[in-house]
């Protein structure tokens, strides 16, 4: 069985470019970058869930049993320090008794034994995050490019790349960036299952095992987007699925079975810590206007506001705009960007930014279709290249925590 070919074209090219200026932002600000006492604390138990599940009796790590935080963050930070510690075992075994680093062999029993050995932390701990967010990039130029062509989609990417909100928690350990990662794909991806639900059903079975998954992870990594992505898969599968309907509900039941089981593996199929999930009030959440009212006001985010008002102000007038593709990431911005979580730390502001970057893509891809297509092209050139010169600017703040 052959793979198919792999093309590398112009616009695959540019949109790797783009990343690579996203990525070549978060590295600077992590070489600028000190270890925090939150960075050991999902290092520890990050660790301890990968090679010591159960340290305290009663505890599922010796952070708790993380009541209302989620799992994915810790097991993410934690993996890349636990491989390394399994590459020194192996490594260490391959020297003669005389000269093995722990000719005891205490090393293979104990979670820290090999800390003092294990080396570029920093870079270990905090590039995982950095590549979810380029993952995420990479899914959202997908997405716009193929509802708006290569503008919409290269516009929403630059958003993406030069926001500095995305840099600053793309840059530490934190369940906010793998929760936006997996929110944004859990909506995209049951849109997908509701139009291949339309087709052969061979082509159903990979859709659906993708959603389960998505909708898992999400739940890992905190509960409340992944309630907020399960009740959208709802109404947009439903809405999509037109004359085959009957089979979203199988399809929903089944996913939300399926991510049960994805998130009970995150807590090592250990109930009694599974069970916090349910009663540690990481859904409860309130309204308030403070969160998107701070990151609209905020300087560094001028351009990006001003695309998303101009976009908003088109939608509204030219009714070109106003069909699924623009008003389904429109409507996901609206119904997150209010939610405040009451009993967990969490920033849902940043969970809707990649759908307000879909919906910027998508305007600006419908306009330049327009007579007045140089204008908004250098327009939007503009806020790219504005955007671009804040988010370098502010690199140094980040750095610092700022």
């Amino acid at each position: 069985m052959k793979l198919p070919a792999i093309k590398l074209g112009l616009p695959q090219r540019l949109a790797a470019l783009l990343l690579v200026l996203f990525l070549s932002q978060c590295t600077w600000v992590i070489w600028h970058q000190q270890l925090s006492a939150s960075d050991y604390r999902f290092a520890r138990c990050g660790r301890e869930m990968w090679e010591r599940p159960s340290p305290l009796s009663g505890y599922f790590t010796s952070c708790g049993n993380l009541n209302g935080d989620g799992t994915f963050a810790y097991r993410v930070a934690g993996l890349p320090l636990t491989a390394q510690r399994l590459v020194l075992l192996a490594t260490d075994k391959l020297r003669k008794p005389e000269n093995r680093l722990y000719s005891a062999g205490t090393l293979n029993g104990s979670t820290w034994e090999a800390r003092h050995e294990i080396t570029s932390v920093k870079y270990l701990m905090h590039l995982p995050f950095v590549f979810f967010a380029i993952w995420l990039g990479a899914g959202l130029w997908w997405v716009a490019r193929r509802l708006f062509g290569n503008e919409g989609g290269f516009f929403a990417l630059g958003l993406y790349c030069f926001c500095p909100a995305i840099i600053r928690y793309a840059v530490t350990p934190n369940n906010e960036v793998l929760a936006m990662w997996g929110l944004y794909g859990l909506v995209y991806t049951a849109i997908g299952v509701a139009h291949a639900i339309q087709g052969p059903r061979r082509k159903w079975k990979p859709r659906i095992a993708l959603l389960t998954l998505a909708l898992g992870l999400t739940a890992a990594a905190h509960l409340l987007p992944a309630m907020i992505g399960f009740a959208a898969a709802c109404v947009f599968m439903m809405y999509l699925a037109e004359r085959r309907r009957s089979y979203v509900m199988q399809i929903v039941i089944f996913s939300a079975l399926g991510s049960l089981v994805v998130l009970l593996a995150s807590y090592a199929f250990r109930l009694a810590s599974f069970s916090y999930v349910f009663t540690g009030g990481s859904a409860r959440f309130w309204f308030s206007l403070e969160p998107a009212r701070a990151f609209f006001t905020d300087p560094t985010n001028v351009s990006i506001t001003g695309a998303l008002a101009i976009a908003a102000v088109l939608w509204i007038l030219i009714p070109r705009c106003r069909y699924f593709g623009n008003t389904a990431p429109l409507l996901m911005a609206l119904a997150i960007m209010p939610l405040v979580a009451s009993q967990i730390v969490a920033v849902p502001m940043l969970w809707a930014l990649p759908f307000l970057f879909t919906f910027a893509g998508g305007v600006f891809a419908d306009v330049l279709e327009t007579r007045h297509r140089k204008l908004f092209l250098a327009l939007a050139g503009l806020i790219l290249i504005t955007q671009a010169a804040l988010s370098v600017a502010v690199l140094p703040l980040v750095a610092k925590g700022m």
